[in-house]
């Protein structure tokens, strides 16, 4: 099985974030310009929070809240759970299923190295399907007995 390490591997490196004090509107626009459903909410290096599509919508959508005033650290979800880069993508899947959430920080040696989401865990997860797939095939076609 995967590592988030070799799930990374095939993403950018950019980490996109912004800070507990910025304004929602910041956050929403740091997720249009780079097509991602959450960020991270970073100070002084440290990870702090991570806010999401859903929390700009039930928090500051629905209550008719102004996404221009209201500071990240309002809405966030405050020291999420976080994961090593050395974490198999299946436990990965696990802890997303049973906790609810789609996005999990990657954090080594305390410092921030990525995002991954429940679309890379899939994906890789497909990757690994389809490379025992060939695998098996090549053996069944070449290796198997009689062959």
């Amino acid at each position: 099985m995967s590592t988030v390490r070799s799930a990374l591997a095939q993403k950018s490196a950019a980490v996109i974030h912004v800070h507990s004090g910025d304004m929602v509107v910041e956050a929403l626009r740091q997720m249009r310009d780079n097509r991602v459903r959450s960020v991270l909410v970073i100070d002084d290096g440290v990870l702090v929070g991570i806010i999401t599509q859903g929390d700009c919508a039930i928090k500051v959508l629905l209550p008719g809240l102004d996404a221009k005033q209201t500071p990240v650290s309002h809405v966030m979800t405050a020291n999420p759970v976080t994961i090593r880069p050395d974490h198999k993508l299946d436990s990965c899947m696990a802890m997303m299923s049973q906790r609810g959430f789609r996005h999990l920080p990657v954090l080594d040696a305390g410092k921030v190295v990525g995002v991954i989401s429940i679309g890379d865990v899939v994906k890789n997860i497909i990757r690994d399907l389809e490379h025992d797939v060939d695998d098996l095939m090549g053996y069944i076609m070449k290796d198997g007995p009689g062959g």
